[in-house]
């Protein structure tokens, strides 16, 4: 994924956190978009003669992973360890975190 996909997506998950009252903290999520890169770069599991453009390439198949990824760990802030939380009548349970990966399958090592 190119600066150009990152900066785009950034600016997706931006207007899709903005409901008007709430400030996006854009450095956080940049840290949590980065994170959730790395995460779906290792586990894809690239072979080591993939070069760096050829992986940011194929990133771009995964945008759904790294958006939901990206969203669910910004969201979490200040959840974590919760999977469900009730509060003056509002009730909320959360997906598995596992459930951002799916779709994404790894290339085997070769290695028995």
């Amino acid at each position: 994924m190119n600066e150009q996909d990152k900066a785009q997506m950034l600016a997706e998950l931006t207007a899709e956190l903005t409901d008007g009252e709430t400030e996006v903290d854009v450095a956080v999520l940049t840290l949590k978009l980065n994170n959730a890169i790395r995460e779906v770069i290792r586990a894809i599991n690239y072979p080591s003669y993939y070069s760096a453009q050829r992986i940011s390439k194929d990133l771009v198949n995964y945008y759904g992973n790294i958006h939901d990824l990206t969203l669910y760990d910004y969201n979490q802030i200040g959840a974590e360890g919760e999977s469900a939380h009730n509060e003056n009548g509002t009730s909320r349970t959360w997906k598995s975190r596992k459930e951002c990966f799916n779709g994404i399958v790894a290339f085997a090592n070769g290695l028995i």
